[in-house]
């Protein structure tokens, strides 16, 4: 979110506050519920961890359109919920007539919701709990059902941060074919997370 501000900065949009705002309003009710659950077992169970994948869905989402929503730019909050929704679970759904009439920000944040929703919020989860003192296997089996352990890394915070490093690795590669090929560099980061993700937001 704090990139997109970035963005936003870097071309004199006039929503940086807004988004900025959004990015801390939710570092600090996450630092919030640190300090208040830091004394708590850190053991995740296989019920804790279907939990856990179901909130973390919801919480995303209401976290995320604070942008739209904020900025003005969509604001109706179920609209603002459904796009920033579309977004993470690879849709592509919108409930926007005119995508160009978005700034810029709003866009790249767009296409970086679909980006992370391509890979998975609980797969980036996992990969971040390690350093905080917390075991992923759970979530993992919560999330992706289908697969089996044993035809995982033995670690899976470290089949985590694996298929992170191939799926960024993949998205900078195509971000620089399609640069290469003649679209802008906004536009090619933006439809390179887009493919990669095969959500299918355009800018």
């Amino acid at each position: 979110m704090l990139i997109a501000a970035g963005v936003s900065c870097l071309f004199k949009e006039g929503i940086v506050l807004e988004i900025t705002f959004s990015a801390f309003s939710i570092l600090g009710i996450g630092a919030l519920a640190i300090l208040l659950t830091r004394k708590h077992d850190a053991k995740i169970q296989k019920r804790e961890g279907y939990l856990i994948v179901a909130l973390g869905w919801f919480l995303m989402t209401l976290s995320g359109l604070l942008p739209y929503w904020i900025s003005g730019f969509i604001p109706n909050f179920s609209a603002s919920f459904f796009e920033t929704m579309s977004g993470y679970t690879t849709t592509g759904a919108t409930i926007l007539a005119d995508i160009e009439a978005l700034p810029k920000s709003l866009l790249f944040w767009r296409s970086v919701t679909h980006w992370i929703g391509g890979m998975g919020i609980i797969v980036l989860a996992i990969a971040i709990l390690p350093f905080l003192g917390i075991g992923g296997f759970q979530l993992f089996t919560a999330e992706v059902p289908g697969l089996s352990s044993d035809k995982l890394h033995p670690r899976i915070a470290d089949t985590a941060k694996r298929l992170w490093q191939i799926y960024l690795g993949l998205t900078l590669v195509e971000t620089l074919l399609l640069t290469a090929a003649g679209m802008s560099f906004f536009d090619a980061i933006n439809h390179a997370m887009s493919t990669i993700s095969t959500g299918g937001f355009s800018t």
